[in-house]
C-alpha cells in the first residue's frame, strides 16, 4: 500500500485502461514482448502505448495540477487524444476563465 499522498497523487488519475495495462505489464515481469503477445499487437505498437504512459505519468507527476480540470486536459493530451494547438488554446481558456472569475 502506498503511504505517501504525493506518490498516489499521479495513480489517482490514471484510466482503467491504463491501470490494466500496468497490472499486465508486472505480471508479465516487465517483458515487452510478452505483453506485445498478450495484447495481440507488435513490439513497435506496444512501445508507443507504454512511451505514452510514461509521458502521462510523468505530466501527472511533475506538473503537480491540482486542479482537476486542468489535469483532465493535460492527460487527453498525452493520451493523444487532444492535438497541440487545440490543448493550449483549451487550457490557456480556461486559465484565463478561472483568473477572470478571481
Amino acid at each position: 500500500m502506498i503511504s505517501d499522498p504525493k506518490e498516489r497523487h499521479w495513480l489517482e488519475f490514471l484510466e482503467e485502461e491504463d491501470l490494466a495495462f500496468i497490472k499486465r505489464f508486472v505480471l508479465v515481469s516487465g517483458s515487452l514482448k510478452d505483453l506485445a503477445s498478450a495484447y495481440g499487437v507488435s513490439y513497435p505498437t506496444l512501445r508507443l502505448r507504454l512511451d505514452r504512459l510514461i509521458q502521462k505519468i510523468k505530466i501527472l507527476d511533475e506538473h503537480q495540477v491540482d486542479d482537476p480540470y486542468e489535469r483532465f486536459l493535460r492527460a487527453q493530451f498525452v493520451d493523444g487524444r487532444l492535438e497541440a494547438t487545440l490543448f493550449k488554446r483549451l487550457l490557456s481558456t480556461y486559465r484565463q476563465f478561472n483568473k477572470d472569475k478571481a
